[in-house]
């Protein structure tokens, strides 16, 4: 392979860079698609949920040939304190007519990559690309251990971490405050037991976010979506939180799967992956130039992860990002402009899109979600209102309305609350 040249060289057979050798090798490009890892999803372990609508637009009613687990029919938000688990539950058919899956990446990431080569892409594992090759200020190729790979755009795919950027100075170092450590366990099941532990019928699945107890207060929260035959669970931590502490993610996992709420679901499962990873979740504040001569830095590399608290979507943005760049490629050829400007489609493509839209939309999440009393003041306070609600103890019953401003008073009182309330409102 050594000294090839290629119309497009993708790093990184994630969703991002997938749908970006796909969508090129569709229009008839030239495409190398390199992924460090054994195969595509050997390396990639996000909690699994993918949000259809983009994949959809690619590749119609692509559920009915990808390995999907479960259309996702019941999303569920819950708080955790040391012993209660409060839930907004909310189950409906109506999901369907937008479906959102769960998936296995190590299949999911597989079959996409898959699809690209089926397009024409040529795919290259177990090929870790080192450094980007310049001359003259442009991006002309990557260097893979002694070999040199050459062509007209690089695109970026390659992870949180971004190194080929880094290295080159493009992008600088991460912020600690900027990315989520994240751990998740596939835990194996019996498809029956998932079924009636979560109230499930057919090939429905189930998404449940926690937060509260379940980091001991840290920024973060933890997940649970089902599979056909197994259930991912893990936690997700913002990185700079475990500069201030001495709790470890590893005990917090533990401590998690052993809560009230949580071991009945999992109780009799078998640990069948472990798996951690970098999140981007600093949204516009950490996104690198998206554009440069000779390359375009797509999906989790270009920080395109947003988590507003009750969701967090990667997998849609990063398979946007990635038509995007495909697209601006294809264009830059015709034109043969693969400078700065000529691949500046790229960017306006992304600011015309839901992927730029919504994180401009939703720009003041990350500050928000930096107030503590989130993850363990009001969590204790709504376990305090709900079960008082919900208790009889034979005293004279009160109206509603006074427990609960007095346990609003002992928990930081009415005028914080209302603060916090507005600002929440705001950052949504």
């Amino acid at each position: 392979m050594s000294e090839e040249s290629f119309d497009a060289i993708v790093v990184g057979a994630g969703p991002a860079g997938s749908a970006a050798a796909y969508c090129m090798a569709k229009e008839g490009l030239e495409v190398l698609l390199i992924e460090r890892g054994t195969a595509p999803g050997a390396k990639n372990s996000s909690g699994g949920r993918l949000y259809g609508h983009s994949l959809n637009k690619i590749i119609p009613n692509f559920w009915k040939d990808a390995p999907v687990e479960c259309q996702v029919s019941r999303e569920t938000v819950t708080f955790l304190t040391g012993e209660t688990a409060v839930s907004l539950d909310v189950k409906s058919q109506k999901f369907a007519d937008q479906p959102s899956f769960t998936v296995l990446r190590s299949k999911f990431d597989a079959w996409l990559a898959e699809k690209a080569e089926e397009a024409g892409a040529m795919l290259a594992c177990g090929i870790r690309a080192d450094e980007l090759i310049m001359k003259d200020g442009k991006v002309i190729g990557v260097l893979c251990g002694e070999d040199e790979m050459f062509a007209s755009v690089v695109i970026e795919a390659d992870g949180a971490n971004a190194w080929l950027a880094q290295k080159a100075g493009i992008r600088g170092e991460l912020s600690p405050k900027h990315v989520a450590t994240g751990v998740k366990e596939v835990i194996e099941l019996p498809p029956n037991v998932i079924k009636d532990r979560f109230n499930l019928t057919g090939d429905t699945g189930a998404a449940q976010l926690f937060v509260g107890e379940c980091t001991r207060g840290l920024q973060g929260g933890g997940f649970i979506y089902t599979n056909k035959e197994s259930i991912s669970l893990g936690l997700v931590v913002t990185t700079e939180e475990f500069l201030q502490t001495e709790h470890k993610l590893a005990d917090l996992m533990e401590d998690f799967k052993m809560h009230p709420a949580i071991q009945p679901l999992i109780e009799g499962g078998k640990v069948v992956e472990y798996s951690a990873h970098l999140v981007p979740e600093g949204g516009l504040g950490m996104m690198p130039p998206l554009v440069s001569d000779g390359l375009l830095i797509v999906g989790d590399a270009a920080g395109l992860v947003l988590n507003i608290g009750y969701m967090v979507r990667g997998m849609d943005f990063a398979i946007a990002s990635g038509e995007a760049a495909a697209y601006a490629v294809v264009t830059a050829k015709k034109l043969e402009d693969y400078s700065k400007q000529g691949l500046a489609l790229y960017q306006t493509a992304l600011e015309k899109s839901f992927v730029l839209q919504d994180l401009k939309t939703y720009s003041k999440v990350p500050e928000f979600l930096e107030n503590h009393r989130i993850f363990g003041k009001y969590p204790a306070l709504v376990e305090e209102m709900m079960v008082n609600l919900f208790t009889v103890d034979g005293t004279p019953a009160q109206h509603v309305l006074k427990p609960m401003m007095a346990t609003i008073k002992r928990r930081g009182g009415f005028v914080q609350l209302a603060k916090d309330a507005w600002k929440g409102v705001r950052a949504l």
